[in-house]
């Protein structure tokens, strides 16, 4: 019987299907292979870091502004021209020193008038004094009336009135004539003079003629929200948080991200909260004595809340977010499987997250080799080494990961 012919096209087809079991095969062994061979490295390693739980400070970032302790805008309190001004503007002043002199020609001229005004007082004392006693003694004897008598007793009288009201406008005379010298009222920092010599005030003028500021100490003005007061106050109540003898220290960072040297110490809270920001100010008392914190400057106050025991901090590298933004992290089980976890973490500490519900002590979080891998999967956990190289995803073998375990076969080639 004679082959039917072929032509090229159907010799090429035929080939074609003589080759595809070929193929077929052939992958079977690969996967065979790759089969056998991950059997015998066994189950991925990942490195894996035991939670103990630890004692921790809590504390928040608030942003703040610095104030001065205490602020004086000195006033005239006398009217008339300056003459002179006696400081340097931007020195330290004390309390009392002279800042600016008044013309005190007119004053001391009322203090002269006020002094011979007493001193007519007295005289009148004297006179009205002598009638008293005469009339005292011709009441005796009937030799005037009685009502003659108590005039005189009358007279006497006023006239030591007269002398004391003398003397008191002698005093205050005496007041405005100090007051033409204008004092510091408080020790500090004296700012720019407004007035200059030869200029006009009056003692109900509304501008000050400078501004003195005491900036050591200096107080730090933050606001935090209501809703965290009221939560921090309801975890202390709870036992949550201890404040012991930590709760009062503030730490202070500058505009320029710089911390402070100083600590300071919280001194109150406002009881009342802004209904427009819904915020509350706290107060602290910053010791200043370089003079390096200015009213106005902008810092942010670092304020210690609490301390909480017993407390699961877990590195931000073990942690990410799944498709909803929510934390998760990856757990190594007793049977030896990766478990997935969702995690609760409100806040970091530093270079962890404060993690209040997902995780217990012990458990055994993944921090290197899982990138690859699925939940359920079986592997080989090995204590996590900060020091070591970074490890590959899934990596089998002996090592803390790929790189160590090249390193390792390498010696011993």
């Amino acid at each position: 019987m004679s082959m039917p012919k072929m032509g090229p096209k159907t010799g090429f087809a035929v080939a074609a299907m003589m080759l595809v079991p070929l193929a077929a095969c052939g992958g079977g062994n690969d996967a065979e292979k790759q089969q056998q061979q991950q059997a015998q490295a066994g189950p991925p390693q990942v490195s894996v870091l035991a939670l103990q739980p630890q004692s921790v400070t809590l504390t928040s970032t608030l942003p703040g502004r610095t104030t001065a302790f205490e602020t004086s805008e000195v006033r005239p309190q006398v009217n008339g021209l300056v003459t002179a001004r006696l400081f340097t503007e931007g020195d330290l002043v004390r309390a009392g020193q002279p800042l600016y002199r008044i013309d005190s020609q007119p004053y001391q001229a009322q203090v002269a008038s006020a002094r011979a005004a007493v001193a007519r007082a007295r005289a009148a004392i004297a006179s009205s004094a002598a009638l008293q006693r005469r009339y005292g003694e011709l009441v005796k004897i009937n030799a005037i009336a009685r009502q003659d008598y108590e005039n005189a007793v009358t007279t006497a009288a006023q006239a030591q009135a007269d002398v004391a009201a003398q003397q008191a406008a002698l005093r205050s005379a005496q007041i405005d004539l100090a007051r033409t010298t204008i004092r510091a009222p408080i020790s500090g920092r004296i700012g720019r003079s407004v007035t200059t010599t030869g200029a006009l005030v009056s003692a109900a003028q509304t501008n000050p003629l400078t501004t003195i500021q005491r900036l050591d100490p200096i107080y730090v003005d933050v606001s935090q929200s209501s809703a965290d007061l009221l939560k921090l106050r309801q975890q202390i109540a709870a036992g949550d948080l201890s404040r012991g003898g930590t709760a009062a220290r503030v730490r202070l960072r500058l505009e320029d991200g710089s911390v402070y040297p100083i600590e300071g110490k919280l001194q109150f809270a406002d009881v009342s909260v802004d209904p427009n920001t819904g915020t509350q100010t706290i107060r602290a008392l910053f010791p200043n004595p370089k003079g390096l914190l200015l009213p106005g400057m902008y810092v942010r106050a670092e304020l210690v809340e609490g301390t909480k025991s017993n407390a699961i901090l877990v590195p931000q590298r073990a942690v990410t977010r799944d498709e909803r933004g929510n934390p998760t992290a990856l757990v190594v089980g007793a049977d030896g499987k990766l478990q997935p976890r969702q995690l609760t973490a409100p806040r970091t500490i530093g270079e962890n997250w404060l993690v209040t519900a997902g995780l217990n002590p012990g458990d055994k979080v993944v921090m290197e080799g899982a990138m690859m891998l699925r939940p359920g999967m079986p592997v080989k956990a090995v204590p996590y080494n900060p020091n070591a190289a970074p490890a590959q995803p899934g990596a089998p073998g002996g090592g803390a990961n790929g790189q160590q375990g090249q390193g390792q076969q390498a010696q011993g080639k």
